[in-house]
């Protein structure tokens, strides 16, 4: 894993070091030289005897003791050479450039698989195979560019892609984004994002860590390490923003071809994100724009101003707030009159403010003043500012700089004009800001960073859940699905309200059932799994006439076994569920029941263990929260009865993971109880 010798070495050997820097190994020896690197460093070339000023050896048997080694030979001569740095030469860091391991074959795998073996055997620190390299303000172990200066408050930054690492940082460079470390794992064979990310927890200092940490992942192998240790570093006062690629299916087929790696459920990516408080991006300008909002003070509020001299972006800057549930408020007060006297003729501030395409940097700089001291329903601010090139604008975004050094409010900038204003732009980012050239990129960053929850807190579970009959419930099941009595059994051990039922095989058993239920009933098949479908459930029974004759007719449906008979209940169809992913453990659903979870595909998930107040946020952000409400008339649903239902399947499925799938649909709500009508539960080892 990560040790000093990776971040700090006091000595590193290029192992296939050249003198042609159109190669990797040429390429990452000079970036070490240009670097500035303070240790000894060393090169090994079959061929020659010295490498860019530096003494070459033949052999790696021939070199002293040294910290670490990066290698860029062929992937079948690696483990031997490894073997004798990591046995004979102290060596206890590696970076594996090359490539043509667990990527390309089955022979490959089989290599990296004894690479992974030699480093662990002297506790060494792996990075790669098949990666570009480590930046640390120690040394410059990449073979790649843009090589960024490196600042301790700037981002540390770790990617499973190379190739997206060295995009992302130039996007990023230009619009004044900085790094503070640099890890590019590769194949991640001993180490992946994961890893990294527990380093960055274990070391952290709050004096001297970045604060602002940027993940690229393509396979999330080890969920509950990211779990832990991104939500600890959130809760020390960083902010995580994270690219998860890989999400649609041919996106799956792209990332397993490009580093063997296998994409993962993306609904359970976005549980798992919004567990731990991590703030999910789609794409390059996205995470870029998203570590940008980090750099600057946090919003304590969704009420934006913004001011302008453009008319056109502030308008589809307003409608990206507004679809992402940020608002624009109406701005209309006497200082806001008073404000307007400042203003040229024609000059608007409602909100946008606009002051014109003739606005002045005076002007802008009293606009700011008033948007931070007299607009207290405003909580940040965004200035859209740009120029058609009639004149330079130093002196704007000279007021720009000084004014966000002193507003008790966040100001974002827009500075569209990158060719025209360059040297205007260029000097505002050299004096430590990032720009942000596109209005609705930022706008969709900012909600999503607003939006994004804390990390959750944990989950207890309800103290009369009955763990112990569970376990022996499960023990005793076959892998299927559960017959109804064992589901019955489940349910109050978990202690899930339901409604009385029984189970009939022939017309006798049911006839007396519904002696002990009392009329009206609900009648379903058991064995179909989509009841409906196939006429195997019938409402409001009213007397043995009618059950005789329903009875009858539903034992004829194929894969009938039995009826199921259950009081007829009253209330708003609800759901929940839940249903094992690989790697992740339970996802935990909810929404409206019945055919509506079909219809509406109005679904919370949350990664399970859920606490309650986790499961009073799955409701709350349901888009048809006011049907639960209750609407029209009709009687709503008692939210906290509802969270509680799913807090107990939640306390189920931790203390059966046996369970692989889980309905609950529908509950039925009212304002007096939440009560399970219908449930199936599927167990596969």
């Amino acid at each position: 894993m990560i040790n000093e010798k990776l971040l700090n070495p006091r000595s590193i050997v290029v192992v296939g070091g050249s003198n042609n820097v159109m190669k990797p190994g040429g390429k990452v020896l000079k970036n070490l030289i240009d670097g500035k690197f303070t240790g000894d460093l060393y090169v090994t070339n079959l061929k020659e005897t010295e490498v860019q000023g530096i003494k070459s050896y033949s052999d790696v048997s021939d070199l002293p003791f040294v910290d670490m080694a990066i290698i860029a030979i062929a992937a079948r001569f690696v483990p031997e050479t490894v073997k004798m740095l990591a046995h004979k030469k102290n060596t206890r860091a590696f970076i594996v450039l090359s490539a043509g391991f667990s990527e390309e074959s089955e022979e490959g795998a089989a290599l990296e698989h004894e690479l992974v073996e030699i480093v662990n055997g002297v506790d060494g620190a792996l990075i790669g195979p098949n990666c570009v390299g480590v930046l640390t303000p120690s040394h410059h172990s990449v073979f790649t560019y843009p090589i960024p200066k490196l600042d301790p408050n700037g981002c540390d930054f770790v990617s499973g892609s190379g190739a997206t690492a060295c995009f992302i940082m130039e996007a990023g460079i230009p619009k004044g984004l900085t790094f503070a470390n640099v890890f590019s794992v590769g194949n991640s064979a001993q180490m992946g994002v994961e890893e990294v990310v527990q380093y960055w927890d274990e070391s952290f200092d709050p004096k001297t860590s970045s604060r602002i940490k940027l993940l690229y992942i393509e396979d999330i192998s080890k969920p509950e390490l990211l779990l832990t240790h991104a939500s600890s570093l959130i809760r020390k006062g960083c902010k995580i923003a994270a690219v998860k690629a890989g999400a649609s299916e041919a996106g799956s087929r792209a990332a397993s071809s490009h580093t063997g790696a296998l994409a993962s459920s993306d609904e359970a990516v976005d549980a798992l994100f919004r567990k731990a408080g991590i703030v999910r991006c789609y794409g390059r300008e996205d995470l870029i724009a998203v570590a940008s909002v980090f750099m600057h003070p946090p919003l304590t509020g969704k009420r934006i101003a913004v001011v302008t001299h453009a008319g056109g972006p502030a308008v589809m800057l307003t409608d990206a707030l507004s679809n992402g549930g940020m608002e624009v408020p109406p701005i209309d007060n006497s200082k806001s009159r008073e404000l307007l006297t400042h203003l040229f003729p024609g000059s608007s501030v409602s909100n946008p403010i606009d002051f014109l395409a003739t606005g002045t940097a005076e002007q802008l700089g009293i606009i700011l003043d008033y948007t931070g001291k007299h607009f207290d329903h405003i909580d940040g601010v965004v200035v859209i500012f740009g120029t058609p090139g009639l004149f330079p604008v130093f002196d704007v975004y000279d007021v720009l700089h000084e004014k966000m050094q002193t507003n008790k409010k966040p100001v974002f900038p827009v500075l569209p004009s990158t060719l025209t204003a360059a040297d205007e732009v260029n000097a505002f980012i050299a004096k430590g800001h990032v720009n942000f050239p596109d209005e609705v990129v930022l706008g969709q960053a900012l909600a999503r960073v607003f939006h994004t929850p804390p990390p959750a807190e944990p989950a207890t579970v309800p103290d009369d859940v009955d763990h112990e009959k569970i376990r022996k419930i499960v023990d005793n099941a076959k892998d299927g699905y559960l017959a109804p009595g064992a589901v019955q059994e489940l349910l109050d051990a978990a202690g899930i309200p339901r409604a009385i039922e029984a189970v009939a095989s022939d017309l006798k058993e049911a006839l007396q059932a519904a002696k002990s239920i009392t009329y009206p009933l609900v009648m379903k098949v058991v064995g179909p799994v989509h009841k409906s479908d196939v006429g195997g459930v019938v409402l409001n029974v009213r007397n043995d006439e009618q059950l005789t004759k329903e009875f009858n007719r539903m034992m004829q449906i194929p894969e009938t076994i039995a009826i199921l008979m259950q009081p007829m209940l009253s209330g708003t169809e609800l759901f929940a569920g839940a249903k094992r992913e690989d790697k992740f453990g339970h996802m935990v659903l909810c929404g409206m029941g019945g055919i509506f979870i079909e219809v509406l595909k109005d679904i919370a998930t949350r990664l399970s263990p859920v606490s309650k107040v986790e499961a009073a946020e799955m409701i709350s952000g349901l888009k048809s929260k006011a049907m639960l409400e209750g609407t029209r008339g009709q009687e709503g649903v008692d939210a906290d009865q509802f969270a509680d239902v799913i807090v107990r399947l939640s306390a189920l499925v931790q203390a059966a993971p046996e369970i692989f799938e889980m309905d609950l649909n529908p509950l039925l709500g009212n304002q007096k109880q939440v009560v399970a009508v219908d449930a199936r539960i599927h167990i596969a080892r």
